[in-house]
């Protein structure tokens, strides 16, 4: 590389630094896009469940090392001529890269959020409370109907009540869910 030989040493490792790790980072982008993952021995590095944070976290990996330095290598780059103290640019690209690797963790995180199972089942509803929507006849002689919130949504489920009528509009919890899958409410 004949273009970097006139450079000064620091600016020098800094491209150094920056060239290769970029050109990886962008195979690595690719291919993590086209879903290339374990089979083809290529490893995504990031399994880990962030709220469970054991000792290294999985800190200490190869795509964590290459967000570092491309964060590091780049803000080197970019602030070389902005600052003059070199002791204070490497700290500063050393924040930079740490940010980075900050960031990744960060966007990992939301989109392991998207993976959860947020799929409703009865059992959600157990000990909530709910409101009537349609008249529940007492004595567990016939159905209503009740509205209740679980996992960010409403729900108007049947219900059934062992107790007096329950008009619509009261509020009731759901103390049993019954095999057929029935509500059993009582009113609060």
């Amino acid at each position: 590389m004949e273009i970097l030989k006139g450079l000064d040493p620091m600016l020098q490792t800094f491209w150094y630094i920056a060239i290769p790790v970029s050109v990886f980072f962008l195979i690595q982008t690719i291919l993590t896009f086209i879903g290339s993952g374990g089979a083809d021995g290529l490893e995504a590095d990031f399994a880990g469940d962030l709220d469970e944070v054991e000792a290294p976290f999985q800190l200490f990996s190869l795509r964590n090392l290459i967000n570092f330095l491309l964060g590091f290598s780049w803000s080197g780059i970019s602030l070389y001529d902005r600052i003059e103290n070199k002791a204070i640019l490497v700290f500063m690209s050393v924040i930079v890269g740490t940010a980075f690797v900050a960031v990744f963790f960060v966007i990992v995180k939301q989109i392991l959020k998207l993976a959860e199972n947020n799929s409703f089942t009865l059992k959600d509803t157990l000990y909530k409370t709910a409101t009537v929507y349609l008249r529940i006849p007492g004595q567990m002689s016939g159905k209503g109907k009740v509205q209740v919130s679980a996992k960010g949504s409403i729900h108007e489920i049947d219900a059934i009540t062992d107790q007096e009528a329950i008009e619509s509009g009261a509020i009731v919890r759901i103390v049993k869910i019954t095999g057929d899958n029935l509500l059993h409410v009582e009113r609060i």
